[in-house]
């Protein structure tokens, strides 16, 4: 059973406003990751404390850096069941965690952060881990 809407609503606004797309379908999903062009960057959202802690406010802050993804999203796992389902489906070498980051360069997984080297390390930490992947794969500035 998903969690209520009105608790997970903070913690989808605190990605939003950083610009990052929600993909609240497995149809929005699949229109995502089936664009292989570029660099993207999908987010899987989570309540727990890690997410709050640790993975949104390190992606709120590699998202600062002058080299970014050209697209961004996010599905919320323990809300959007189906969505969530439908990106892991894309990933099947890869153990189901939430939160996690998924970063893809022309449709090809360079880097997977997973909850467990989210939750023992710091927000700034999982930052300079996700600054690097984008300053070595991405080509664009922020505006």
């Amino acid at each position: 059973m998903p969690y209520d809407s009105l608790l997970v609503q903070p913690m989808r606004d605190e990605l939003t406003r950083l610009g990052i797309r929600e993909l609240r379908t497995p149809a929005d999903v699949d229109a995502f990751l089936t664009d292989r062009i570029g660099t993207a960057l999908l987010f899987v959202n989570s309540v727990c404390g890690c997410a709050a802690g640790n993975a949104r406010p390190a992606l709120a802050i590699a998202l600062k850096n002058k080299v970014v993804p050209e697209r961004t999203a996010t599905v919320f796992a323990g809300q959007d069941t189906e969505a969530t389902a439908c990106a892991r489906k894309y990933f099947p070498e890869v153990p189901h965690s939430s939160p996690s980051v998924f970063f893809l360069k022309d449709g090809e997984l360079i880097m997977h952060i997973p909850r467990h080297n989210i939750e023992n390390r710091d927000a700034i930490a999982v930052a300079r881990e996700l600054v690097t992947a984008f300053e070595t794969h991405c080509g664009n500035s922020t505006p």
